[in-house]
């Protein structure tokens, strides 16, 4: 039989396998969204060399055909070639051309079996849970020297480099947090389950105690990255700024909770540059940061000139490091409370004071004790251990105003209710879902009130378990825990807003590797936190940018995080 091909040039040959190529990345493409390559992305996470090149090792296999193609002789001009027009040398040599090419093919894809085993994790004993944050604190300490570099710059051109030659200079760093659950429990003597991040707070500056009869300069001047210098003088009639200058209440209300520890005719002078990356009003407590850090750097001047706290009365007997966190962070939440009028909890400020690398903080809020809480102990691996991904949703909000002082009254409420029906119950801290139950059926407890005090016990109740599921290495528990959490904050709190749900929506429905995710903070906007496996966090990552943004319009900001330490001074 004749045998007869269509002579086409190489170009179109080409093109054809191009669009060959397309419709197989379509079929493969419907299959993973039909559940057929449900394990594809675990697979493909470090896709190889073979893979990635397919399409040009595909044209590059079928060279040797195209080139004999063109090279047969086309004298009559005719668009067909016979059997007879194929001499036997390039019958061979095409053929040999071929073996050559899938030869190196072969070699190209051992190569990248070897490479993609080089991501692998190792087959030795993996290191356990206390370990798993060393390279994440270096990464941590980078971060800080950069920030304690613009600090100084930002200082020098404000202050001048010079100043007051005879006082030391100090700098200060106050962590931002995430609360992996316990929202809203705070202000009510509840438990909360915190962590503090590796964003922070510096302050850099000098100062000192003076006399307030004149003698001295009783100045004080604080600047920040994005404000200028702004001036006060230290009293116990210092009133709050407005406007553009708000932001410095949060200085000012901390330097008068201090005030008592000086005599009578003295009083704090300094110079304070402020720059940080915690992200402002995305529920990192960016607010409980900045007023940890002005705590530390008034604690250092105190303790340079030889002064104990107001609150000590025996002066033989300082207060002890883990007492000073605990008073620093009574003293900032009083100070947010009294001075810039936002009726939070303590949460924020104590785990930025006291944070522990490495540790979440289950907090009692109501006493004052906590107890250190590990990723799945210290017989869990580091490959066995999540991550949480912090995904901003960039709404941004202001707890001084609006909601969240209702939910406190509201909240206050509901305790009043419940103390009448049990006086035993002094806060919602105190009740049980039994004793909602009852109150709701026979002491009045309804509508909006029922629904606050609904949240905030089950909440408390969650969050205890949510802690002795994590040091378990239950993740599945703790993510259901999660969930139940942020469905309680949307339905029965109503501190969430359509962004969040969003977000939080395509975390729970991402697929394997998402144990649970939640709004964190007071809401209103602002952040979720997601407890998921630790490699698929990039890939989530990257799929909440997307289709976050699709969904909204508006761009997030995601990042991985892991607990740092507390508030410190800083060696200069």
């Amino acid at each position: 039989m004749e045998i007869i091909w269509r002579r086409r040039s190489c170009d179109k040959i080409a093109g054809s396998i191009a669009r060959l190529e397309v419709r197989v990345s379509a079929i493969e493409i419907e299959a993973e969204s039909s559940g057929i390559c449900e394990n594809r992305r675990r697979r493909e996470r470090r896709p190889s060399l073979f893979c990635a090149f397919r399409p040009s090792l595909f044209r590059y296999l079928c060279a040797p055909i195209f080139e004999s193609i063109a090279a047969i002789p086309n004298e009559d001009g005719s668009d067909f070639i016979t059997a007879d027009l194929l001499p036997l040398h390039l019958i061979l040599g095409t053929a040999i051309k071929m073996f050559v090419h899938i030869l190196i093919i072969v070699i190209i894809h051992l190569c990248s079996i070897t490479s993609s085993r080089a991501f692998l994790p190792p087959t030795s004993k993996p290191p356990v849970s206390s370990k798993i944050f060393s390279s994440a604190s270096k990464v941590m300490a980078s971060n800080v020297q950069t920030l304690v570099d613009q600090a100084k710059s930002l200082f020098d051109e404000s202050f001048g480099a010079d100043g007051d030659n005879n006082l030391p200079n100090y700098c200060v760093s106050a962590p931002g947090r995430v609360n992996l659950i316990g929202e809203h429990t705070d202000y009510t003597g509840g438990y909360v389950l915190p962590l503090a991040i590796g964003y922070n707070t510096i302050g850099y500056g000098r100062g000192a105690i003076v006399k307030k009869d004149g003698s001295e300069s009783t100045q004080c001047r604080i600047v920040s990255t994005n404000n200028p210098v702004v001036e006060f003088q230290v009293s116990s009639s210092l009133e709050a700024s407005t406007g553009s200058n708000k932001w410095v209440n949060y200085v000012q209300g901390v330097v008068l909770q201090y005030l008592p520890d000086l005599k009578d005719d003295e009083t704090f002078t300094f110079d304070l540059a402020v720059v940080g990356d915690v992200p402002l009003g995305s529920g990192l407590s960016s607010s409980a940061s900045l007023e940890v850090a002005t705590a530390v750097f008034l604690e250092r001047i105190l303790d340079a000139q030889g002064v104990a706290y107001s609150s000590v009365k025996d002066a033989s007997a300082p207060l002890t490091e883990e007492q000073r966190k605990m008073e620093r962070a009574v003293r900032c939440k009083l100070a947010e409370n009294v001075f810039c009028g936002v009726p939070c909890g303590i949460m924020d400020q104590f785990v930025s004071s006291a944070g522990c690398e490495g540790k979440l903080l289950l907090l009692d809020c109501r006493s004052l004790d906590y107890r250190e809480v590990s990723m799945g102990g210290e017989n869990t691996s580091s490959l066995d251990t999540p991550v949480l991904v912090i995904t901003n949703s960039n709404v941004k909000h202001d707890l001084g105003d609006g909601e969240y002082p209702i939910r406190v009254r509201q909240c206050k409420e509901a305790t009043d209710i419940l103390t009448k029906m049990n006086p035993s119950i002094q806060s919602l801290r105190d009740a049980t879902m039994k004793d909602v139950e009852a109150a709701a059926q026979s002491a009045g407890l309804d509508g909006v009130i029922l629904q606050r005090a609904r949240h905030v016990v089950s909440e408390n109740e969650r969050t205890v378990k949510t802690a002795d599921a994590l040091e378990k290495g239950d993740w599945e528990t703790v993510g259901k825990l999660m969930n139940a959490s942020h469905t309680s904050m949307r339905d029965d709190y109503e501190v969430s807003c359509e962004e969040i749900d969003v977000l939080v929506d395509l975390a729970q429905t991402f697929g394997d590797g998402v144990y649970g995710s939640r709004l964190t903070g007071g809401g209103f906007g602002g952040c979720t936190v997601t407890l998921v496996k630790k490699d698929a966090a990039p890939e989530l990552i990257e799929y909440l940018k997307k289709q976050y943004e699709v969904k909204t319009g508006t761009k997030c900001v995601c990042f991985e995080t892991t607990p740092a330490g507390g508030a410190k001074a800083i060696d200069l």
